[in-house]
């Protein structure tokens, strides 16, 4: 009888665990918000979810171990809410994420991508323009386009090189322009020449390090495809919390009913039987 409390008991002490770096990860990125604005939308869904875990598994925990029933419905209740907010989280963030992806170029290492590939909540959300000047200004911030340059002999590499270089989308969209458009390259951030195309991106590129192709459209296209790679990592961690979460909850089950047996003073199995249809020869 005493085994669920016990299993229960283990598995809320890990998922007090888990809710430690979450937590952790949503308080950090309120300690970054008064320097990247655009990371606003993000800290308050880690914290509650890292609070609302930390709780409830206290509250599993607390109940397994002293066998205490009203803890235990408060566990069972609260968890039916959050397992329900992590599938409703989990189909949200594929279905926003399910369009989209860099297009790859001629001899070349890194995928150029173009916004009109995206659609959907996501996509407005990031091409907002009031939203979007704060998600510029973060990567303007964050000298993620700085941090490209490499050196040869004191020397910016050559194109060759550059040209099959792995860029993450951040970098291909926003640190240079669309290959499209047919600049010449001089380093990674400064490119010459006459645009060879039509695309609006060729005309809003700019060599100033402050503006570089912060207003482009590809420049949003790799945000979202950012976005799209990392909001899929939090869902293969959300599905494993999930799967652990929907384990301690069937136990819970069976400790609550156990629990509940206990105080009321039933006796379990076969004696129970015999007490509910007593016998008519008694001895």
């Amino acid at each position: 009888m005493r085994s669920s409390n016990h299993l229960i008991g283990v598995l809320n002490f890990l998922t007090f665990l888990m809710s430690i770096p979450i937590l952790g990860g949503g308080i950090w990125l309120s300690t970054r918000a008064n320097n990247t604005d655009c990371l606003k939308f993000l800290q308050w869904p880690l914290i509650i979810i890292g609070v609302a875990i930390m709780v409830v598994s206290l509250a599993g925990f607390a109940g397994a171990c002293y066998r205490n029933t009203f803890l235990l419905w408060v566990y069972l209740f609260v968890m039916f809410f959050v397992i329900a907010a992590l599938i409703g989280f989990i189909i949200f963030a594929y279905a926003v994420t399910d369009k989209g992806s860099g297009r790859s170029g001629l001899n070349r290492g890194y995928l150029d991508y173009y916004l009109q590939d995206y659609s959907g909540w996501l996509e407005k959300r990031v091409a907002d323009d009031s939203y979007w000047a704060k998600i510029s200004s973060c990567i303007r911030d964050s000298k993620a386009c700085s941090k490209m340059g490499r050196t040869v002999g004191g020397m910016p590499e050559s194109a060759d090189v550059f040209y099959h270089r792995k860029l993450n989308p951040i970098e291909s969209g926003c640190c240079k322009p669309p290959t499209e458009c047919g600049y010449s390259y001089i380093n990674e951030t400064t490119w010459s020449g006459q645009a060879a195309t039509s695309n609006t991106d060729c005309a809003k590129w700019n060599n100033d390090q402050q503006q570089l192709c912060y207003s482009c459209d590809s420049c949003k296209a790799g945000v979202l495809a950012s976005l799209k790679k990392s909001w899929r990592k939090v869902s293969v961690i959300n599905i494993v919390v999930l799967i652990i979460l929907v384990i301690a909850y069937v136990v819970a089950c069976a400790a609550f009913r156990n629990n509940r047996r206990i105080d009321n003073d039933e006796p379990y199995g076969e004696t129970r039987m015999t007490k509910s249809q007593p016998s008519m020869i008694q001895f």
